[in-house]
């Protein structure tokens, strides 16, 4: 049984985790709009799997006797001035994430809830992957400044990592 402390806060996760879905989304629709079909790709991928991780966190909740919600959420946004300052707030969203996991594996922790700190090690793992991805697309930008051929090819880049095959989630 989970203890309310931990329900709770996993409850406030699964709301991270919708919003993070709803977030990219928004940012790939914007893409879509603005000529970048390939992050479009990459950020629509990456809604999917922000949905995944909140199924996961739901599917726990409840199998372990909690009882998972859904929460009214906030408006996710639909404009951004370019696909670099874009690129800037989904790393800064994953940084966001992270401390959001770490506090819930600390909480975990504190109230003696091994088993729901076991299942958080997936998602703590699966952030460092999405920090270095975002993180390292946005090195070969700043190493870009504004040359628009090599900004068709981070797009193109972005395009691959929103390929099927490339799945993780």
């Amino acid at each position: 049984m989970l203890k309310k402390k931990v329900e709770d806060a996993l409850n406030e996760q699964i709301k991270l985790e919708e919003e993070s879905s709803r977030i990219y989304m928004a940012m790939a629709s914007w893409c879509e709009r603005n000529g970048f079909p390939g992050a479009s790709k990459f950020l629509y991928k990456h809604s999917d799997e922000e949905r995944l991780h909140q199924i996961k966190i739901i599917h726990y909740v409840n199998e372990r006797g909690g009882k998972a919600l859904l929460k009214q959420l906030a408006d996710p946004g639909n404009d951004y001035k370019s696909l670099k300052s874009l690129l800037e707030q989904v790393l800064q969203h994953e940084v966001h994430v992270t401390e959001s996991i770490n506090a819930l594996y600390h909480l975990a922790t504190q109230e003696k809830d091994y088993t729901t700190g076991q299942f958080l090690q997936w998602f703590i793992m699966e952030q460092i992957e999405e920090e270095s991805l975002v993180g390292g697309i946005l090195d070969k930008m700043n190493l870009l400044g504004s040359d628009k051929g090599g900004i068709f090819h981070i797009d193109k880049e972005l395009e691959a990592l929103g390929a099927p095959d490339a799945a993780k989630a």
